[in-house]
């Protein structure tokens, strides 16, 4: 049952607390960085495990439980310490970045619900090519944010405003993702109606 695609998906699993360590203290740029790393050895980790699943035809029930349940995790965990340090702020709204981690976090839960009530009734939900550029800008996003941390003096002008590009790019791919989440999940709460009485 622990094969080398499920050992990776744990691996992830429990390097989570460490990312979410690392991000845990505002200023310190080496921490940051070294959180930066983890998140791309982790989004490594995200892609091999399935590859090698599926090449050797080893996938498990435990790998098809797992995976999604680390990925989750680990999108949840940057939100809300990156949220409760303050990065997720920028010109303009402040704050109210907050609100796109927000959109994210509410839709993987509740497709996360769908798919447990449609599991039963034996109904896939399919991942459409759609939710992976909504993954793909989420992890782009997250990994900026992070990196301005760790990267604060890259810095250009835009207008009038000084902005940290990494960072600036997080909030916008951060955006585009929460705007992919919410097109993406009522695709598939339209699934989920026909099923329901």
């Amino acid at each position: 049952m622990l094969t080398l695609p499920n050992i990776l998906t744990l691996s992830r699993i429990f390097a989570i607390p460490l990312l979410a360590y690392f991000l845990w203290w505002p200023g310190w740029d080496a921490g940051y960085l070294l959180a930066f790393v983890l998140y791309c050895l982790m989004g490594i980790t995200d892609y091999f495990d399935g590859y090698l699943a599926r090449s050797s035809g080893t996938v498990s029930k435990l790998g098809i439980f797992l995976d999604p349940i680390a990925d989750k995790i680990m999108v949840a965990a940057v939100i809300l310490v990156l949220a409760a340090q303050g990065v997720l702020t920028g010109p303009y709204v402040g704050d109210a970045h907050v609100i796109a981690g927000l959109i994210i976090l509410m839709r993987e839960i509740a497709v996360s619900g769908l798919r447990e009530f449609l599991g039963p009734l034996q109904v896939s939900v399919p991942v459409s090519k759609l939710a992976k550029w909504k993954t793909t800008f989420q992890m782009v996003a997250l990994g900026s944010l992070i990196l301005g941390e760790g990267l604060p003096h890259w810095t250009t002008m835009f207008g009038a405003i000084e902005a940290n590009v990494p960072h600036t790019v997080g909030l916008t791919t951060l955006w585009a993702a929460a705007v992919l989440t919410v097109v993406t999940g009522w695709d598939y709460l339209r699934v989920g109606l026909k099923h329901m009485d």
